[in-house]
């Protein structure tokens, strides 16, 4: 350490990696006072820890806002502001023309700026530990869904040539009735030798309670195109076998998280405030709530929210040109959470069907409307969840301004009609 240090606070940069960190430490005049790296691990992040506090750093940049690294600066007692990974990238050019890529020079960067313009940056302000565990639980359901559709996409794109009569033959080709029914009956070859007696038997032993009769389920069997028979067959047979044991443990899988949901959502504080919004539900409510979070610091005003929502329109002003453009900088999870639950409150809120039929009469297309639409859900969900009071419609003003307004312009109406997304 330079003995010349100017007084003053000290601030530190941390280029994580899983396998080691590299952290530069500044004055308050931008000299450097130490370099080191810390291997990711219990003894290296105690390490990091230890020298920051010799270091008298308080404040720390990192460009990730969670993970181990963040979690025992915290612990610790050190405030850590985030600096996006594609800041960084724009920042290099601040010192060089190259911007080339450098574990330690991306340290001293992060900390440069954070002496620089550490004012405009916002500390990380952690969430409860109800909040993380219910955001761990709902952003693995979601990532088990999309496996579940690509393996229902890939059994569909093998029924299409090995058994064509068994898409279709119930609602859902990944539903529980259909995968029993492809696991008892895998090839058209077994299908074929089905009566309308034997069908019934096995309908009524598996307790199917669909609305098609049994005669109209064998009838979509013998008009769909003949399917593979011999080897041919029976190898597909064995890759829809597969599937099928795929997808039932997926969704066994996904039904597990949804208990677990269900049950966190129903123990944390702020789970009644999501849960009361239209058509919110519960895994929708859930993941509204992780995504949101529950520190209301984190965002102090409405506009914060929908800023980083990416609802909130950027404008981009130059001499006489003037654009506003679609805002791709946001959390891209919340902004999905919160554009689902828009679109679909459509259904059971006249207010929002109201701010969506018109924007859709001003030519905008779905996701454009669905966008100003959340937007306008924004307003309220941040005073709800700012106050800590459920959503209760006689209390919201635009809700009554408008039931007003229809009651005296509008005809009754009965049948909400419902979007489809584009």
């Amino acid at each position: 350490m330079d003995g010349r240090a100017s007084p003053g606070p000290r601030h530190a940069g941390v280029d994580w990696s899983w396998e080691h960190h590299a952290v530069c430490v500044l004055d308050d005049a931008g000299a450097v006072l130490e370099r080191f790296m810390v291997k990711h691990e219990a003894a290296g992040l105690k390490e990091l820890c230890r020298r920051l506090r010799a270091l008298k750093v308080h404040q720390v940049a990192i460009e990730r806002p969670d993970g181990p690294a963040v979690q025992a600066l915290l612990d610790d007692g050190s405030e850590v502001v985030v600096i996006a990974s594609r800041q960084v990238k724009a920042l290099r050019l601040r010192y060089g023309s190259a911007g080339n890529k450098d574990d330690r020079f991306d340290a001293y960067v992060l900390a440069d700026v954070l002496r620089t313009d550490g004012r405009r940056l916002r500390p990380v302000r952690p969430d409860s530990e109800a909040t993380r565990a219910l955001r761990a639980l709902v952003r693995a359901r979601k990532d088990l869904i999309k496996h579940r559709l690509a393996l229902a996409n890939q059994l569909r794109a093998n029924l299409l040539q090995a058994f064509p009569g068994a898409i279709g033959l119930f609602a859902e080709l990944d539903s529980p009735i259909s995968l029993t029914f492809l696991k008892r009956f895998p090839t058209a070859e077994r299908a074929a030798r089905l009566t309308e007696r034997r069908l019934q038997a096995w309908l009524r032993s598996v307790g199917y309670a669909g609305r098609r009769p049994t005669s109209r389920l064998l009838e979509h069997l013998r008009d769909a195109p003949a399917g593979l028979t011999g080897d041919a067959g029976e190898g597909h047979g064995i890759v829809t076998a597969q599937l099928v044991d795929l997808l039932t443990r997926v969704r066994s899988r996904i039904e597990v998280l949804d208990e677990r949901i269900r049950e966190a959502l129903e123990l944390h504080p702020d789970g009644v405030i999501f849960t009361s919004f239209p058509r919110a539900g519960t895994n929708r409510a859930a993941l509204l709530l992780a995504e949101i979070g529950d520190c209301r610091e984190r965002f102090p005003d409405e506009a914060s929210l929908a800023a980083a929502a990416g609802v909130a329109p950027s404008t981009r002003a130059s001499g006489k040109h003037w654009h506003v453009t679609f805002r791709r900088g946001c959390n891209k999870k919340l902004r999905e959470a919160l554009i689902d639950f828009a679109q679909d409150s459509v259904q059971a809120s006249p207010w929002a069907e109201d701010i969506y039929r018109r924007a859709r009469e001003r030519g905008m297309r779905h996701p454009h409307a669905a966008r100003v639409l959340a937007r306008a859900w924004v307003r309220v969900l941040w005073r709800c969840w700012t106050d800590r009071l459920p959503y209760d419609p006689s209390r919201h003003a635009g809700s009554r301004s408008w039931s007003r307004r229809s009651s005296r312009t509008l005809p009754p109406r009965s049948v909400t009609t419902p979007i489809t997304c584009r």
